[in-house]
């Protein structure tokens, strides 16, 4: 039995043992602040959707939807439905109100839910709050019609009983002359431009797959980092993991839940590049911080980037600025990339695909400025060797 455990003189002080006690209690609540910060603060604002009408008609949605939205949303106008629908395609608006130029025509409110559910949700609502006013309108043109019609109900009696008290015959109308009365039906539509797929139907794949895309890249960052002796071979097997892990993973989300759409070429692209920019990351940080580095990398990938992704809530769901600095990192720019080629197949996607190639870039570049400074250090300790 070793001596020292039971020996006070090789015992943590109490000073030290409760400092790091309370050093890890901080570090948890920073973890928990920013794992639930951008959920919790979470609320929209200015989400675009697009709006088709004009005259009286145009003006009233729009005040009952600023209203009812309460800054949730920013309407833009387009020109005709289609102009709404291909700025659905490509992203440039969530959904959009169709009003027509016939009174007659009933609404009709666009949305997508492969967007994000709770936006195609939100609108759902604001077809609700059209409706009922819809409704109202007509119980209001249904009141006035009663109105008329006993109006003109009572002037024809009153008429009647003047002539019957002046002992002429009484003029009643002819039969059929009462102008029928209808009630106008009005039912607001709501159209899923873009659905989500059979095989994700609640769009809980694509949610799911970012957390394990950002522990994918970084435990394979710290791993080769620890592992893999030379920065050479570092670098060498980092492009390597990112390539196999983006087959393996489209693999999984595509051919076998059903998660992503589209070309399976492209989702392994694009996967690849994501898991390549956060690995290529810390191994970068660890060849020029050594093993700093990979907290460094970690805590940024983890407990920053990766809450401000937007995987799971659209980007204005989240406070300003963070939710577009978020998709300057790669787990938002991935989170948007796989999204867009799944389902938006006419949104540009230049952005998140830069966004990735930088990173993954400037991880590579730090671990080749890493294969320098070993490459002189073995040079300076070449003569030492030679004379020993």
């Amino acid at each position: 039995m070793n001596a020292t455990a039971h020996d006070p003189r090789f015992h943590t002080p109490l000073l030290r043992a409760a400092g790091i006690g309370v050093a890890l209690s901080v570090v948890i609540g920073v973890i928990l602040l920013a794992f639930a910060w951008p959920s919790v603060t979470a609320s929209p604002k200015d989400i675009p959707v697009g709006i088709v009408g004009s005259g009286e008609q145009l003006t009233a949605i729009e005040d009952q939807v600023t209203d009812q939205a309460d800054g949730a949303v920013k309407l833009t106008e387009y020109d005709d439905r289609a102009a709404a629908v291909a700025a659905i395609e490509r992203r440039e608006a969530y959904g959009a109100i169709v009003l027509s130029a016939d009174a007659t025509t009933a609404p009709e409110v666009l949305i997508a839910s492969a967007a994000n559910t709770a936006v195609a949700q939100l609108l759902q609502g604001v077809a609700t709050q059209i409706q009922a006013g819809v409704d109202a309108q007509i119980r209001t043109q249904v009141e006035a019609g009663v109105a008329a019609a006993q109006q003109q109900a009572a002037t024809q009696l009153q008429q009647a009983l003047a002539a019957v008290q002046a002992g002429q015959a009484p003029q009643l109308p002819a039969a059929g002359a009462a102008t029928p009365f209808t009630i106008p039906t009005v039912t607001v539509t709501v159209t899923d431009v873009v659905p989500l797929a059979d095989t994700d139907e609640r769009g809980t794949g694509l949610a799911v797959a970012a957390f394990p895309l950002v522990l994918g890249g970084l435990l394979g960052g710290v791993l080769l980092s620890i592992l893999i002796k030379g920065a050479a071979r570092r670098l060498f097997a980092v492009v390597v993991y990112s390539a196999a892990a983006g087959l393996v993973l489209a693999g999984v989300l595509q051919g076998w839940f059903g998660a992503l759409q589209g070309s399976y070429a492209l989702n392994a692209l694009a996967l690849s590049l994501a898991v390549g920019a956060i690995s290529a990351t810390v191994t970068g940080l660890y060849g020029l911080l050594g093993t700093p580095g990979i907290p460094v990398g970690a805590v940024v990938m983890m407990l920053f980037a990766n809450p401000l992704s937007a995987a799971t809530m659209p980007v204005e769901f989240l406070l300003r600025p963070w939710g577009a600095i978020g998709q300057t990192f790669p787990p938002g720019a991935a989170a948007t990339l796989l999204r867009d080629l799944s389902y938006f197949p006419d949104a540009d996607v230049s952005a998140p695909w830069t966004v990735l190639s930088l990173w993954f870039v400037g991880g590579l570049l730090a671990t080749v400025v890493a294969i320098f400074r070993e490459h002189r250090r073995a040079l300076a300790a070449a003569p030492a060797v030679a004379v020993a």
